[in-house]
């Protein structure tokens, strides 16, 4: 069975030659590109990838099935240009493929580093992600972040994990949490919901608690409260972004 892998980019010349490394052996990888200023694309087509470059930036959900309209393999790995297989997960997905059984997806575990350090709490582990899928047996949701991917038919599950280099350092916090909180007031917008300054405070308290306390955080040293602090303030401005939009 042949696989295509799918990888959205932005200016992620410093991550993306160890994720095509991982993914050498695929029978094709497509990269959809959303206007990098550096050499992203350069070292995508390095690799012999077929490399679509847009104009426009419609969300992490339209970007993926942009992607996955160009995969012609009977199966599709979606990969983020910050993640890689290592060996044994490689081996495994080759496996999964030959003899999948009456799955049409499966999903496997995500080890995640943040700020140098891998998390094995905060709700970051296992955290299970399907990414590997039957080529018109899956899609993704239209949503501008935190996209899902929609399988019709059963999914099974991996035991090796892609590793993920989430966060290099608090810059890339602050930034993701900027744009991701502006995108999720989109989202509550579009679906009706208006935010307030109460809901706002009360939703990133909760964020703190469920991640520091709940998801034992704690147990993640220094960065567990980073983490926890990050994940309130991404929640606590994405009620505010909404609540000032609707005042406006």
């Amino acid at each position: 069975m042949s696989l295509s892998v799918i990888i959205l980019t932005k200016d992620e010349e410093t991550m993306i030659r160890r994720c095509l490394e991982s993914v050498a052996w695929a029978d094709e990888i497509v990269v959809v590109d959303s206007g990098s200023a550096d050499r992203t694309t350069e070292i995508c087509r390095e690799f012999g990838a077929k490399v679509q470059v847009t104009a426009d930036w419609p969300g992490f959900g339209p970007q993926k099935n942009r992607a996955l309209e160009q995969a012609s393999a009977d199966w599709i790995l979606s990969l983020d240009a910050d993640e890689w297989l290592p060996p044994a997960l490689q081996a495994e997905i080759r496996s999964s493929i030959a003899a999948p059984g009456p799955h049409a997806a499966f999903r496997m575990p995500r080890l995640s580093s943040y700020c140098g350090r891998y998390m094995r709490h905060s709700g970051w582990w296992p955290d299970l992600v399907p990414r590997l899928f039957r080529r018109g047996r899956a899609n993704f949701s239209d949503d501008l972040v935190h996209e899902k991917l929609v399988v019709n038919g059963t999914i099974g599950t991996l035991s090796n994990p892609i590793l993920h280099e989430s966060f290099v350092n608090f810059e890339e916090v602050l930034d993701k949490v900027n744009r991701y909180s502006s995108a999720g007031a989109q989202m509550m917008i579009a679906g009706g919901r208006k935010g307030s300054l109460l809901s706002a405070l009360a939703h990133g308290f909760w964020a703190f608690v469920r991640t520091y306390a709940l998801k034992a955080g704690f147990l993640d040293g220094r960065e567990g409260f980073m983490l926890a602090v990050s994940n309130a303030e991404g929640v606590y401005y994405r009620y505010v972004k909404a609540w000032l939009s609707g005042k406006q």
